[in-house]
């Protein structure tokens, strides 16, 4: 069973609003294609394909761009599903109010 990301449509829209450059748009399509393809059942599985991957809760945080944003998804081994919750610059991330999620 392959990983159900939700949703490709929030991801680009959240992309859109924070203005991100094109190699940054590029890198999130990158990860929405493996992520897709994968079949993650724990962190250690994630960092396989993400090494810089971390997880808090039930939160995973991905760098993109070299940590200029950061990526935060609900995750849900069990039934092979990521909800994407936010992508934000590095300053927001330090905020810490994504925590919310985890």
């Amino acid at each position: 069973m392959t990983v159900n990301v939700i949703s490709k449509r929030g991801l680009g829209q959240q992309a859109k609003a924070l203005k991100v450059d094109e190699s940054a748009a590029a890198e999130l399509n990158i990860w929405y294609r493996v992520a897709r393809q994968a079949a993650w059942t724990n962190l250690a599985a994630v960092r396989t394909d993400f090494p810089s991957a971390d997880q808090v809760g039930h939160v995973l945080v991905f760098n993109i761009r070299h940590n200029r944003y950061r990526l935060i998804v609900r995750s849900s081994f069990p039934i092979q599903k990521l909800y994407v919750k936010a992508l934000m610059t590095h300053k927001e991330y330090e905020r810490e109010e994504w925590k919310k999620w985890a």
